[in-house]
């Protein structure tokens, strides 16, 4: 079973940057894709960026311009750099691998982002 461990969220004032990072239990290049959602409070899971195992991102209209995915193959991790973060990015941060009805793996804990001045 894949586990997913994310982190690196926080308080941030709006105008901001973090950086969150996924560690998979498995290489990531097991994966075809991974990907970033979020939920904010009151609201379904949404998916915020894709990477391909070939390098391929796509990301939301919503994040486009300001959140790069990356992914690390050395260290096995694939992040998000979000800068120009604003309060309606505040939620929780989740990484997965696409496919089925939302994705494939089980969810991990998620890292929180908030975006408050």
């Amino acid at each position: 079973q894949v586990q997913l461990v994310e982190s690196g969220g926080g308080l941030v004032q709006p105008g901001g940057s973090l950086r969150l990072t996924c560690v998979p239990s498995e290489s990531i290049f097991n994966f075809a894709a991974m990907g970033w959602y979020r939920q904010a409070p009151g609201k379904q899971r949404e998916l915020a960026a894709i990477i391909t195992i070939g390098g391929s991102t796509t990301y939301a209209d919503s994040v486009k311009g300001r959140f790069t995915i990356s992914r690390d193959n050395a260290k096995n991790t694939v992040d998000l750099q979000m800068n120009s973060l604003k309060p309606e990015d505040t939620a929780v941060y989740y990484c997965n691998a696409p496919g089925g009805s939302s994705a494939l793996y089980p969810w991990g804990q998620g890292t929180q982002v908030t975006v408050s001045s």
